[in-house]
């Protein structure tokens, strides 16, 4: 690292340099004219006065320039060092403010006022910036307390079943097979959260490994994975999915249709339905899933998107709370957005909608019995 010494010279400020510029255009400005006026003053004593006489003239005038100068130049530093204070007081305001800001401060914001100018557009803008990261933060504080909460439930469960049973000092086969099956199925819900904390992590723009996929496909492949839980759920599954091609990662595209297809069979009721369909558009492709279920209000459907959110729907303590979370992160690491709409009858209409950056490309037949135009329909028993 680099040291100051003795002979280091000191930082010069802005306001300073600002300062030395104005004098500096002032001084420059002055120093021609008066170097013009004194040209011309030569000439004209040349030929009006004798020569020692226009010697001893023109030298008194240059003093007197030599005095104006060096004023102009000291008025010119006080007037600069004046106007460069003010100019830049929105400058420190905003620096002190910078100062104080910190991850439980960041409530703090920058006083704008002033004239309609360069300085007010960015306390504004850096307004705007603290108004952003207080949200990521809140929200990202919210995610690690549900997210803890969510991860100490089946450790709770882990650990109260093996005090159980290490306080018997004489356990049958039943009650250590009991113990068994409830740490086995705490332990499968703490992978279940764990996968979908990793799945969140990799939703960044910058994280996908992006290339051509058929989303008809990726929706096949994800029907297929759902259709057992269809049919011990009483659920039918249908499908309609037309060619959409987009351009991402298959493997998050295809999480984020299976996450829609075990939601809406998940909950759902018995004798209920889950309709799928893909289609293209204009400049984008869209996967629907709508299901019946019980009534959701609109205005808590929206909360749905947040992690750990269920709106008090358990389906049986399975799932992470994180479906939808994931659907919509991977939605806008690809360019596209999620919508969600609460049926009248009950039930969910969620949309996602992504872009098709190949629109050039033709399209390609979808294979199976996910052609175009094709119904695809999965009964389950009466």
């Amino acid at each position: 690292m680099k040291r100051l010494g003795v002979g280091t010279r000191p930082r010069l400020t802005v306001r300073a340099r600002l300062t030395a510029l104005y004098a500096l255009l002032v001084g420059a400005s002055t120093g021609v004219l008066l170097l013009l006026s004194l040209w011309l003053l030569d000439r004209n004593f040349d030929r009006t006065l004798p020569d020692a006489l226009a010697g001893e003239a023109l030298g008194d005038v240059a003093l007197q320039y030599a005095l104006a100068f060096a004023g102009v130049l000291l008025l010119a530093a006080v007037i600069g060092w004046a106007v460069a204070g003010r100019m830049l007081a929105p400058l420190k305001r905003i620096t002190g403010t910078a100062r104080r800001v910190s991850d439980e401060s960041l409530a703090e914001r920058i006083p704008v006022g002033g004239a309609d100018d360069e300085l007010r557009e960015l306390g504004q803008t850096l307004n705007s910036m603290l108004d952003r990261l207080e949200a990521s933060f809140e929200s990202q504080q919210r995610f690690v307390a549900n997210a803890s909460h969510e991860l100490r439930s089946p450790l709770t469960v882990i650990r109260t079943e093996a005090e159980v049973a290490l306080a018997n000092p004489d356990p049958d086969l039943a009650e250590l097979r009991g113990m068994a099956e409830g740490v086995v199925e705490a332990s499968r819900r703490t992978e279940a959260l764990l996968a979908g904390l990793l799945i969140l992590a990799r939703s960044q723009p910058d994280r996908l490994r992006s290339r051509p996929v058929e989303l008809a496909d990726a929706v096949g492949s994800a029907i297929d994975d759902a259709a057992q839980d269809a049919v011990r759920e009483g659920v039918r599954l249908g499908a309609r999915l037309g060619p959409a091609q987009v351009e991402g990662d298959p493997a998050l595209l295809e999480r984020v249709a299976a996450n829609l297809i075990e939601n809406g069979v998940r909950y759902n009721r018995p004798g209920g339905f889950v309709e799928v369909s893909t289609r293209r558009g204009v400049a984008s492709a869209e996967l629907r899933v709508e299901n019946s279920g019980p009534p959701v209000d609109a205005r808590a459907a929206a909360r749905l998107t947040e992690p750990f959110e269920r709106l008090g729907r358990e389906a049986d303590g399975r799932g992470a709370g994180l479906g939808l979370s994931i659907v919509s992160a991977v939605s806008r690491a690809h360019g596209g957005s999620m919508s969600i709409e609460p049926r009248p009858e009950g039930g969910l209409i969620v949309s996602v909608s992504l872009p098709t950056e190949r629109a050039d490309h033709e399209e390609p037949a979808a294979r199976g019995a996910h052609a175009p135009g094709s119904r695809r329909a999965l009964e389950s028993p009466a």
